[in-house]
Parts: structure tokens; sequence; C-alpha cells
């Protein structure tokens, strides 16, 4: 096997940054509410809703950590405008939970369900994209309990919070409703190269009909 590229590398290769962001060196504690305690005889990562057999179907943590782990070198845009370039993320890709437990045919969105009744809604397609992934590791390293830990979703292509931390499940559904922070605000897609920060922003088709 190859060695893994260098943090300085990897930075090199992608040096642009959406509009509005600056690069950040480290990685800040941002989260809303209190560190969710983890016991593993606990927890449990559901997936439910218009699933396609129309059961929901749950793994165990011990489970969980035995479906196929792939690794993805993407970076995290925050909304509060730090970027953090080329980390090596590791973990359960969405396309393999997508595999396992698959959608309805007329699936456009699903909602990611996190500790404490967290919530982030995403298209389909951007849940169903290459690098989008079920984060357990960062860098090599198990993720700490204040970035995410034991799973975090992380969802390159979007604005950090599309990407809960301490996620347990997801949702499939045939119609678009807003999660915690787009209840509150955000813009309900958040693609950072076009600064999709906040509802207001929304144009005609961003956000569920009313």
């Amino acid at each position: 096997m190859g060695q893994p590229e260098s943090r300085e590398y990897r930075e090199s290769e992608q040096s642009e940054l959406p509009p509005g962001q600056r690069l950040q060196r480290g990685w800040p504690v941002t989260h809303y509410g209190p560190v969710p305690k983890f016991k593993s005889e606990r927890w449990e990562f559901r997936v439910f809703g218009a699933t396609a057999d129309g059961d929901k179907h749950c793994w165990n943590h011990q489970d969980f950590s035995a479906l196929p782990f792939s690794s993805v070198v993407a970076d995290l845009h925050c909304v509060t405008k730090f970027s953090m370039i080329g980390a090596e993320w590791g973990g359960v890709l969405a396309r393999t939970v997508l595999d396992l437990a698959p959608p309805a045919p007329d699936v456009t969105h699903v909602m990611v369900w996190a500790e404490y009744g967290f919530s982030s809604n995403l298209r389909l397609e951007d849940f169903a994209g290459e690098r989008t992934l079920f984060a357990t590791h960062k860098d090599g390293d198990l993720l700490t309990a204040e970035h995410g830990f034991p799973l975090r979703l992380v969802v390159p292509h979007l604005y950090a919070w599309k990407g809960p931390k301490w996620v347990r499940g997801v949702e499939y559904m045939t119609a678009d409703r807003r999660g915690f922070w787009e209840e509150r605000g955000y813009h309900n897609i958040g693609d950072p190269w076009s600064e999709q920060r906040y509802s207001y922003q929304e144009e005609p088709g961003d956000g569920p009909e009313l």
C-alpha cells in the first residue's frame, strides 16, 4: 500500500476557498448544546421512513463498525466562515447505507437525525454523493467526543452544519422539510460555493413547498 498523502501536499492541491471563507489551521469545536455521553451498549443507528421494503433497518455499534471502511480526502467549510482543507476522513460511505437499506423510488430527501433530536435535511443526490461519509475517524485517529464521536456525517460539498455530529439515523422522505438550523434561518441547501448561508437568500425551489 502507498503512503498517505501529507497534510501539506493535500492543502497545496486545494488552495482555493469558497467565497467569504478563511483558511483554518487546527479544528475548532463548534456545536449547539452539550456533548452527549456515548454508551456502546445503548447506541443504535437506524434507517427508517420511506424505505424500499417498508421496514426499519438497525445496526448496533459493533455491527455498524463492521461495515466496509472507506476514506475520503475532503475539505470542511463552516458557515461561521472558517475552512479546514484536505482532511482525511474515514468511515462508512452514505452509499453503503443506501445499498444496504435502499430508499423507496419516490424518495427525494433525507433527514439525518442526531443526539438530542438534532436534525439536518439533505437532497437525496447530496446524501448519495460519492464523498458523503459517516465519519468515525479524521486523519487516522478516532473522532473525539467534541468533534462527533462515535459518528458524524461529512458532506464535503455543503456547509458543515449539513453534516451533524453524533448521528443516530437517517429518515427517507418523499418531500422536503427543514431540519434544526434550517428552521432557524439557515439556507435549505447550503452550498458554500454559492455562499448559501441564510434562508433569505433562497431562490424558488430551494426550500420545501409551503
